[in-house]
């Protein structure tokens, strides 16, 4: 019988004293509810290695559960997991480091722990944003570029062109708001749109990292051109403040046609019942929108890093557990587009067999793939956290980004101070 235990309240443990103590054959997987089916899938696969899976939140939504509970068990002296899921990019930046006396969590992966030929096969550039002077400290589970997705049977239907860059694809908001009252392009109702999908893709400086440096910069042309255009999509209401994911957006998913989403909306979103549940050949994934004037460039948005411990007992059956969960294609990506290069090319190939998207699919993920702008920084922290603090209540309450974008800045800024980072 496999050893599966799962906990789904991680904080409860350790407010309660527990710790997990070192297993010379298993290992402890800490890994988020989505990442749950892929474990069990390695458990079923090699059940040589006893796991014992603790099921988190991934840290989504910057928040932080993966720190902390590492935190706790530097200050402890035991109790680290063997692997850690996070759906976080910035987790390197604390994770590489001594802390207090404490080694750095995350193994590092590329000088003899792992092989080389096998870290060759991720798609190129998966691994830069785990990579710190040259050491690779994570596995990327899967890509997610920023490309634009739109139902090409509701845009045929009212006659409309789909747009490819982000002037028309304002200029589609004014002609649904005059003549589709209703229909809309997406949302700005979650922490992680903004910032990834907006300003990442409209090559806005907001989060950029040079060496100890951070910086942002919401009154840069591109800063402001992003901001003008979601308050004036929001005005026109053809962006909602409804969460993506929430049950007014599923509710009105109907009168959705396009939205700039990751990669993994593939999943998510259009193929979830409880999302938008999209009907096969309606939706096409198209190449990202960029500036009329500006570079193809699009944003990134999560993708999540798998870690091990440098303070493992059984590295061996960390090895056997991330080659498995990162290259085996009936599990790599977890829904969306792997890291690794061919688990990508079968999970490409499956979407279009599917028939599912109408349009070249594949040639609109490699594009978009390819294209994210390299300006963006992975310090420790996110900008999720000041955008639901900042931007999110000021928006429901009628103001603009134009009037909340300075106060923004100033959050990331202190955000930034209170990791040690020096603030420009």
């Amino acid at each position: 019988m496999n050893l599966l235990r799962t906990t789904v309240a991680l904080s409860a443990i350790f407010a309660a004293g527990a710790a997990f103590a070192q297993d010379a054959t298993g290992i402890t997987v800490w890994a988020d509810a989505n990442r749950q089916p892929a474990v069990e899938a390695f458990i079923a696969a090699h059940p040589e290695v006893p796991v014992n899976l603790v099921v988190d939140d991934g840290s989504s939504g910057a928040s932080g559960t993966f720190q902390t509970k590492i935190s706790l068990a530097d200050q402890a002296g035991e109790g680290w997991p063997d692997v850690v899921f996070s759906t976080q990019n910035n987790d390197a930046a604390w994770a590489t480091k001594e802390t207090n006396g404490v080694q750095a969590f995350a193994q590092v992966l590329n000088e003899g722990f792992l092989g080389e030929e096998f870290l060759k096969g991720f798609t190129p550039g998966a691994l830069d944003p785990v990579t710190v002077d040259g050491k690779v400290y994570g596995l990327r589970n899967d890509l997610a570029p920023v490309l634009f997705w739109y139902n090409k049977t509701l845009l045929d239907g009212f006659g409309y062109a789909a747009p490819t860059t982000w002037e028309e694809y304002q200029a589609l908001g004014d002609k649904l708001a005059a003549d589709h009252k209703g229909y809309f392009l997406g949302g700005i109702g979650d922490a992680f749109e903004g910032p990834y999908i907006y300003y990442w893709s409209g090559q806005a400086p907001i989060f950029q990292l040079e060496g100890d440096a951070f910086k942002s910069n919401t009154t840069d042309a591109n800063s402001v051109k992003v901001s003008n255009l979601i308050d004036h999509m929001v005005a026109n209401k053809s962006l909602t403040l409804d969460s993506v994911f929430g049950a007014s957006f599923v509710a009105t998913a109907a009168n959705l046609v396009a939205i700039p989403g990751p990669a993994w909306y593939a999943g998510a979103l259009f193929q979830n019942p409880g999302g938008v549940n999209a009907k096969a050949g309606d939706w096409v994934a198209a190449p990202p929108l960029h500036w009329k004037d500006g570079e193809k460039v699009t944003g990134n948005v999560g993708g999540g890093v798998w870690y091990a411990s440098s303070h493992s007992a059984n590295p061996e059956a960390i090895k056997t557990f991330l080659q498995f969960i990162v290259s085996d294609p009936k599990v790599a990506g977890t829904g969306g587009l792997p890291a690794y290069q061919a688990a990508a090319d079968a999970w490409l190939d499956g979407q279009v067999a599917s028939g599912f998207y109408a349009g070249d699919f594949k040639a609109a993920i490699n594009t978009a793939a390819s294209s994210v702008w390299n300006g963006w920084g992975y310090p420790n922290f996110s900008p999720e956290t000041a955008w639901a603090k900042i931007i999110t209540p000021g928006l429901v309450a009628g103001k603009t980004m134009k009037d909340l974008s300075a106060d923004w800045q100033q959050e990331m800024k202190n955000e930034a101070q209170v990791v040690g980072y020096t603030v420009e």
